[in-house]
């Protein structure tokens, strides 16, 4: 028997995929645009971010290239379609600078809500 994946399933592993693009990009805009008016971003450190101005403040130090170029690399995937959720677990490599020990990498996974197109929630967790 084979599993095939649901239109949903396809749409969110699309949308993640265009997001994680987004990031390995550093591009605000394009990150920003996938959230809803009201989300929330949950941050590694316990944080909680609720609206696009908070969120994109939580993002912009990642993004703005202060801390060099970064590198989101996919590990593992799981969806729920029904439910709008995505587990999507990563390796980040940051480039601090020239030579190998300017180079850090940590791992960790995100929960995706989606509604829609939309990000509701977003959910981090790291290790490293």
């Amino acid at each position: 028997m084979t599993n095939t994946p649901t239109k949903r399933q396809s749409e969110l592993n699309d949308l993640t995929d265009r997001f994680v693009d987004a990031f390995n990009r550093q591009n605000i805009e394009d990150v920003m645009a996938f959230f809803a008016e009201t989300a929330q971003y949950n941050d590694a450190y316990g944080d909680t971010h609720t609206g696009l101005i908070e969120i994109r403040s939580a993002f912009e130090p990642v993004l703005n290239g202060k801390i060099g170029k970064i590198l989101f690399k996919a590990d593992d995937r799981f969806i729920d379609a029904e439910a709008g959720k995505v587990m999507d677990s990563w390796t980040l490599k940051m480039f601090c600078g020239e030579g190998v020990d300017k180079e850090r990498s940590l791992i960790g996974l995100d929960l995706l809500h989606f509604e829609g197109d939309k990000l509701v929630r977003k959910i981090t967790y790291k290790r490293g």
